[in-house]
């Protein structure tokens, strides 16, 4: 299995977020899978910011719930992320992730 982030490397202040893991060697629909977006800004550690099942059930952090939507393209074989209201405290390396196989991750930096 392989996954692979991608997106803009920075974004401005109070737009939006949006990033996408393309997913190799097995199908988002593969039963209990469950597709993570888990970032780690500088100096902090790994936060988990939510999951979509092989089901496409959706669960989110409750501290970034209000802001995160998690969606996939099962034709591609990609989920998404999209983080709305970005501040700079938002800065950070996205992973995208299925226990245990990761992404390499992706610098996002938000700044004007």
């Amino acid at each position: 299995v392989q996954l692979q982030e991608s997106g803009p490397g920075l974004v401005k202040p109070s737009q939006t977020l949006s990033l996408t893991c393309s997913v190799s060697g097995v199908s988002l629909t593969t039963h209990d899978y469950w597709w993570n977006w888990i970032r780690q800004p500088p100096g902090k550690d790994l936060e988990w910011m939510g999951s979509i099942s092989y089901s496409g059930a959706l669960h989110y952090s409750p501290s970034l719930a209000s802001r995160t939507a998690i969606s996939w393209d099962t034709s591609k074989n990609q989920f998404t992320l999209q983080l709305s209201s970005v501040t700079p405290e938002d800065t950070a390396v996205y992973y995208c992730v299925r226990v245990p196989e990761w992404g390499q991750g992706t610098q996002v930096t938000v700044s004007p």
